[in-house]
């Protein structure tokens, strides 16, 4: 379908981008996006893809707003303290852009509904806070082969990184996934949680636009896929490096012997 005049002036700064353009543009209004968490690093990247004209968000979340959230994020206001966060964050679209269907799915992702959600979807961006989360979301989009984006903050440094582990490289081998990179779930209690270490707020807010952008990045084919390699930034020293991650053979779930099925 054609761009409304509407469209054409609300997208104005993507279409005069070679790299987007009307195209690109009308694959992002039909992409498919589900966001996992509405906290901090899920505020950003759901209010820029939003801004973008992403035409399907949903968002998975089944915590409700507290007042220590609001340092970082952002989607929720004081007046949203003890609401459910996805319907809160349905509110914020809805101002945003009302080019956007909004999906709630106000519940918590586990390995029982993980694989029905995550295929509703094009795309996945994790932004979630536990490492059981984490691992479960990986799984779900390699067997519905849906890309994820996957990020990651701890008090001043971030990370992201694109994972497609349902194609495979230039010699043959499975693309790494989120197993490849982080083997198995720390012990209990070895790795602090941001109410324990703290978090710098306006960190979340750098990666989860980063984390935004390679969502758009993989919807519209510009530029060069993150897949593969991992960015990290810090924060205290204003630095970013990428680290190309390898396949794992001994990974449960792409392995040369997998127990994952």
């Amino acid at each position: 379908m054609a761009l409304t005049d509407e469209q054409l002036e609300r997208y104005a700064r993507h279409i005069v981008l070679k790299e987007i353009g009307g195209p690109g543009q009308q694959r992002l209004l039909n992409a498919k996006v589900l966001v996992i968490g509405a906290g901090g690093l899920g505020s950003p990247c759901l209010m820029y893809l939003a801004a973008a004209g992403v035409g399907t968000l949903g968002v998975i979340d089944n915590d409700e707003v507290s007042l220590s959230n609001l340092q970082r994020q952002i989607i929720h206001g004081t007046k949203d303290v003890n609401r459910p966060k996805t319907e809160s964050a349905a509110d914020a679209i809805a101002r945003i852009n009302p080019d956007v269907t909004f999906h709630q799915h106000t519940e918590r992702l586990t390995a029982n509904n993980a694989r029905d959600i995550v295929s509703q979807y094009d795309i996945v961006a994790d932004g979630c806070d536990n490492f059981e989360t984490r691992f479960v979301v990986n799984d779900a989009c390699y067997f519905a082969k849906v890309p994820l984006v996957s990020a990651a903050v701890g008090q001043f440094e971030g990370q992201v990184a694109t994972f497609k582990a349902f194609e495979r490289d230039a010699d043959g081998r499975p693309m790494p996934n989120y197993r490849d990179f982080i083997g198995e779930t720390p012990e209990p209690g070895s790795v602090p949680t941001c109410e324990e270490a703290g978090i710098l707020g306006a960190l979340t807010g750098v990666i989860g636009s980063l984390q935004a952008l390679e969502v758009i990045k993989e919807i519209t084919g510009a530029g060069t896929s993150l897949a593969g390699r991992l960015l990290i930034y810090d924060a205290l020293d204003t630095r970013f490096r990428t680290v190309k991650l390898k396949w794992d053979p001994r990974n449960p779930l792409t392995g040369e012997n997998p127990t994952i099925t």
